[in-house]
């Protein structure tokens, strides 16, 4: 039974298959771990059979004899999880024999019962960490209707059954995408359900089936084209849309505009996120199936377009001054904030405490290296630029054919964060006005309430107990941001994760995704959240469940990096490769595998994390 996320579940008795079905005899019970497989190989006749790649931890109840042997539960736990692979996924159920020198495969069918099947990758990098009500009002219908927008330019007609508003769910205050739609959508667009993972994260890519994918090819051309005039676009929007828009926020202080107003204010921030967030969708996707295309030399790529390398490069040159002024950056960066796509996370700008820590640190770090009589660091790091920026060797065609798409994605990164910033500031406005109505105890109580229920206030005055209403939801919120959640759950309604178990083996290396080369020793430091540190020690190597962009200054301090989620194209891995940092992204449960102090080995070109002690 390969039903509870991570475990697979194996009932086994030694004896007849009449002991089973009489109910006299209670069989035995073993909880199954697998470690990370990298390859099912779901065309080889054999692939079913147990690699020695792959090491399964088993846990018996201690009072249960151990008649079964250990060799053929292994296989089981393994054959049931080939099995839901093939399945693209879809939990199995399986009864099986041994007869002392074959194992059967009696029957397998799958759990329907607990569809869909929802995943957090992706997911956990796009909007991290636990979510408060008001940001997922807000995020889950921009971004469920652009992927819905772009899916339907391929679909057509053969979209209008499929629920768009179900692509991502909130299960335990954490964001979830539906492997399961998004599974049946990508094999209706002629593509493998595993299609998204694999442009944003280089995952394995199965084969397509054929027949769909002829028929998708005058939808897939209709994209391929909106990715050509991508550039176009982005710049027609900003120059009828974006830049009047933010221009116009910018002249016009949210202090001194009463509730009406700012929630006009809201709906017109709202409307230019809905085509900002079209393009913070499709620029990255973009550079990422041009990356994937053309495999440029990463060396050659520059990255100093995108915010949190731009702000880094921009705090170091303060840095290297041993300057203390922050207005001009705060001024060009307060807009950015630990979590960009979170709308609850205090900007830089309202919380400059956060940089101005860094900056200290930065500039004593810069101290220690002239007093070792080491040269200062470069405010820009010295990896390789297209442009020459970064002082690397002139961009080959390959890269030239890339470069553009991030330069883009920078280009809407900054839009995109502008706008949810302004978003942000507008609500904490009308929150303070609400507070001085006694409608609400706390500012921050406005993130634990909906984008309708907000709208029910300003335009009917409909806010009915809400101070009961906040504070349970506040309680939920506190114990789903405490919860070490599954990358895999089942249902629509997936009970709270169990918080004992799995004793999962970290002894062996650890698989992830490795997102920038090199290979280091160092002490781990955990961080759950950015603001636990103000300073590193030296050789820190950091493990964090993701990377946002405004963890880039922390991040370029440590030597190694291993992140719970992302992949080669997300912040963390962006700016480690722009400092030479080896970092290792998509492995689950870092943080509860490696504890601060222990001492691991990086291999950021296999993805690989090794325990030393």
């Amino acid at each position: 039974m390969g039903q509870e996320p991570g475990v697979v579940v194996v009932e086994a008795i030694a004896g007849p298959a009449s002991d089973v079905v009489s109910g006299e005899f209670t069989p035995e019970q073993y909880r199954a771990w697998l470690s990370d497989v990298e390859d099912w190989n779901l065309d080889e006749p054999d692939g079913w059979r147990l690699p020695s790649s792959v090491t399964v931890s088993l846990q018996r109840e201690a009072d249960q004899p151990g008649q079964v042997p250990t060799t053929v539960i292994e296989q089981v736990a393994y054959l049931v999880r080939h099995l839901e692979a093939r399945a693209h996924g879809i939990p199995q159920d399986i009864e099986w024999t041994y007869d002392g020198e074959r194992l059967w495969l009696l029957q397998a069918r799958p759990v329907t019962t607990m569809l869909p099947l929802w995943t957090r990758k992706i997911a956990a990098e796009v909007i991290p960490g636990a979510i408060r009500p008001l940001t997922w009002s807000v995020n889950q219908p921009l971004t469920c209707g652009v992927w819905g927008e772009i899916f339907t330019i391929v679909l057509g007609d053969r979209a209008t059954d499929l629920d768009f508003s179900q692509t991502a769910g909130l299960h335990y205050s954490h964001a979830y995408f539906s492997a399961t739609l998004l599974g049946e959508i990508f094999l209706r667009m002629g593509l493998p359900p595993e299609s998204l993972e694999f442009l944003t994260r280089g995952a394995k890519f199965s084969k397509p089936p054929i027949a769909s994918t002829l028929r998708s090819l005058p939808g897939l051309w209709r994209l391929a084209k909106r990715e050509l005039s991508l550039h176009q676009d982005f710049a027609k929007e900003q120059r009828r849309t974006f830049e009047p828009l933010l221009s116009e926020l910018a002249a016009q202080p949210v202090e001194a505009l009463e509730p009406q107003a700012l929630w006009q204010r809201v709906q017109q921030i709202l409307a230019g996120l809905e085509r900002a967030t079209y393009f913070s969708i499709m620029a990255p996707l973009s550079a990422a199936v041009r990356q994937g295309l053309w495999k440029p030399d990463e060396a050659e790529l520059d990255y100093s377009a995108l915010p949190e390398i731009a702000s880094l490069a921009a705090l170091r040159e303060i840095a290297a001054r041993d300057a203390a002024d922050l207005g001009g950056f705060l001024q060009e960066y307060g807009y950015l904030s630990e979590v960009g796509t979170d709308i609850s996370v205090p900007t830089w700008r309202e919380e400059p405490g956060t940089v101005e820590a860094l900056l200290k640190q930065l500039q004593a770090v810069d101290r220690q290296e002239a007093g070792a009589g080491n040269p200062p660091r470069s405010p820009m790091p010295s990896a390789g630029s297209g442009t020459g920026k970064g002082g690397g060797r002139k961009a080959g065609a390959k890269a030239k054919r890339v470069q553009g798409r991030i330069t883009l994605k920078g280009r809407v990164t900054e839009v995109y964060s502008r706008l949810l910033a302004e978003l942000r500031w507008s609500l904490v406005a009308l929150a303070e006005v609400w507070q001085g109505e006694g409608l609400l105890a706390e500012v921050d109580d406005v993130f634990f309430l909906r984008l309708e229920e907000l709208q029910g206030q300003v335009e009917r005055g409909e806010h009915g107990d809400w101070v009961e209403l906040i504070r349970g939801r506040r309680s939920r919120f506190s114990t789903h941001a405490a919860l070490t959640v599954q990358p895999l759950v089942y249902g629509n309604s997936p009970p709270l994760p169990q918080t004992d178990l799995t004793p999962l083996d970290t002894s062996t290396s650890l698989k992830g995704i490795g997102a920038s080369v090199g290979i280091i020793e160092g002490t781990v430091r955990v961080l759950r959240r950015f603001q636990e540190v103000s300073t590193l020690p030296p050789q820190t190597i950091l493990v964090v469940p993701y990377t946002d962009s405004g963890w880039a200054p922390l991040l370029s301090q440590a030597v190694g990096i291993i992140a719970e989620a992302g992949g080669r194209l997300s912040h963390g891995a962006i700016v480690a490769r722009e400092y030479g940092i080896p970092a290792v992204m998509d492995i689950t449960q870092a943080g509860q595998r490696l504890k601060t102090g222990q001492r691991v080995r990086i291999d950021g070109s296999r993805g690989i994390v090794i325990p030393l002690d």
